[in-house]
């Protein structure tokens, strides 16, 4: 008979393999194999950093800031597998920062003239305003943004569901260390931050990791202005009251948008009847240097109203106007306050552009009538609308008060873009025969602002013939066309980085009605941060000390300030303005 075995007791235990390789070569049904998801996923890597690599060495400059950005990047990269283990999961993060701080970068310049900087990241999510203004003037923008959040955010969830590597933590710190150390030699071999680069340098990533530093320090210290360390003992009077010694003038101050006299280029062909429109009362051309070109009206509005230089701010200076609200004491608009004065501005932007609402609010500017409230249609609407709005709010103060004036009105039709002709109805004269199409527009634009000037004038004369007032205008700034009147495109990029350069040259110019103003100062360049002081004594209103202080190192600096030789002056100044309460330090 035939033995019959015992049936076999199957052991169906789980085993687990110990080695490494059987574990990822046993693929699970409807799953990818590991290993394949390994390999693509270091295929990702690797591709990824070559392009990144091209990329940073064609727009991020020289060498130094190339292995600068690429190694702060890859620093950022490590630290996050030093987190989650996982390289896909970096690999996404840090190409959706580098992409989102290019597209913001390019976004920003384009319509604000700047590059992304670190304290954007502060400055405008905590401030409801801004953020409300970004929404009505760039919704398309911040709704782009939020797209690619909700899309990083998917692609850091599908790369965390598919990622099965697993990084020791200690190799990753040990990389973010030595990635972190190599960016900061770089960081000491690239040469220092241009003054422009956050505004026009393409350098975008660079300029963004770059900004941290200075971002952090001033979150640090409250406040980024240079200063003497020690102050000598001498401190600056605050003014309780101001009794000018005659009944003073009414005082528009005109804020010429992207105006600079063309007489100040050689070769320019134009019609020089045009020259007398930049020229004061005493028939001649006033020089004044500003400290920004091609944008960022708010920096020469920031030094006219406060008498002080945007460069001791190093580069903190885009954010100057939200750092300092509520910490300067003496500005332009509260002295003339003092003096009797009501402050209007007259805005051709909503109020809180830039944050800057909460800036005039507390440097005693009592009302703001931007484009809103006037009904413009328009953001670059003639400067005849601007002054429409000016004449009517005199009418309406004149009425009920007689207190002086002061009305602040910022124009815009002279500003940017030059490929359209604005108000094509209007015959005004532009270049002569072969200037550029863009160029030649921006001098019809000049032209047709003087129109609008002349009608302001007159409107003076006809509708307030008793009273007297002081007109005193500024240019902003240089167009970002001026680029091509500065000479070749090397010399123009040259004057553009270079403080204090022909392209930092605008004008100012003084008229009056019914009134004998003081004369202006005879220097042949006066620096921005005393235009303050100018407006002042020109309408012959009392000094304060702070003020007779700014009078006397403009003539010791020969109208500079920033430049000043005798710099040490200047940051004694500012001590004196911490030490006696008319800046606060923090």
């Amino acid at each position: 008979m035939m033995k019959l075995d015992a049936p076999r007791t199957v052991d169906r235990t789980p085993r687990f393999e110990t080695t490494t390789e059987m574990t990822t070569s046993l693929p699970t049904a409807g799953k990818v194999p590991t290993v394949v998801v390994r390999r693509l996923t270091w295929g990702f890597a690797t591709a990824a950093a070559f392009l990144l690599a091209v990329y940073a060495s064609r727009y991020e400059g020289s060498a130094a800031h190339v292995l600068f950005s690429l190694l702060v990047a890859s620093t950022i990269g490590a630290v996050i597998v030093l987190l989650a283990r996982r390289v896909l999961v970096a690999l996404v993060l840090v190409t959706a920062l580098l992409g989102v701080v290019v597209a913001v970068s390019i976004q920003k310049q384009q319509t604000m003239n700047m590059v992304l900087h670190a304290y954007d990241l502060f400055f405008y999510p905590a401030s409801w305003s801004t953020l409300t203004f970004l929404w009505h003037s760039y919704r398309f923008y911040v709704v782009a943004l939020l797209i690619a959040f909700v899309v990083t955010g998917l692609a850091v969830w599908f790369a965390c569901r598919i990622d099965d590597t697993r990084i020791e933590r200690r190799s990753a710190a040990l990389a973010a260390i030595v990635f972190a150390s190599f960016a900061w030699v770089a960081a000491q071999a690239k040469s220092d931050r241009n003054d422009a680069q956050f505004f026009f340098d393409d350098l975008y990533v660079s300029s963004f990791f770059s900004s941290w530093s200075e971002t952090l320090d001033t979150l640090w210290r409250g406040m980024l202005i240079t200063a003497a360390d020690t102050g000598d003992g001498r401190k600056l009077s605050a003014p309780a009251t101001c009794k000018p010694v005659r009944t003073p003038p009414n005082i528009v101050l005109i804020h010429h948008e992207s105006a600079v006299p063309p007489a100040l280029f050689s070769g320019l062909d134009y019609d020089r009847r045009l020259d007398t429109f930049f020229h004061s009362e005493d028939k001649k051309l006033h020089k004044l240097r500003v400290e920004t070109f091609g944008g960022a009206s708010w920096l020469t509005e920031f030094s006219v109203l406060t008498g002080l230089s945007t460069y001791h701010f190093g580069g903190m200076r885009p954010f100057v106007q939200p750092v300092m609200a509520g910490k300067l004491h003496d500005t332009l608009p509260q002295m003339l306050e003092l003096c009797g004065y009501r402050n209007v501005l007259v805005y051709p932007m909503l109020r809180n552009f830039v944050s800057n609402g909460a800036f005039y609010d507390s440097i005693g500017i009592t009302s703001v009538l931007d484009a809103e409230a006037q009904g413009a249609v328009a953001p670059n609407e003639r400067d005849e609308f601007y002054y429409h709005s000016a004449l009517d709010e005199m009418a309406q103060h004149f009425a009920v008060s007689a207190s002086p004036l002061f009305l602040y009105v910022q124009t815009q039709s002279t500003h940017g873009s030059y490929d359209f002709v604005y108000k094509p109805e209007v015959s005004v004269p532009g270049g002569g025969p072969g200037t550029d199409p863009e160029v030649s527009e921006y001098l019809r634009r000049l032209a047709l602002s003087e129109v609008d000037y002349r009608f302001l004038k007159a409107e003076l004369a006809r509708r307030f013939p008793d009273r007297s007032f002081i007109i005193v205008r500024y240019g902003d700034h240089q167009p970002d066309i001026a680029r091509r009147m500065l000479g070749n495109p090397e010399e123009a990029t040259r004057m553009i980085r270079t403080k204090g350069s022909p392209a930092f040259l605008t004008y100012y110019a003084m008229e009056t009605q019914n009134f004998r103003a003081a004369p202006l100062p005879g220097l042949e360049v006066v620096d921005v941060p005393y235009l303050g002081t100018i407006i002042m004594e020109a309408a012959r209103l009392p000094l304060p000390e702070s003020y007779r202080e700014r009078k006397r190192l403009m003539t010791l600096c020969k109208g500079h300030y920033d430049g000043c030789p005798r710099d040490g002056e200047i940051l004694a100044f500012h001590r004196r303005l911490i030490d006696s309460g008319l800046m606060d330090p923090m």
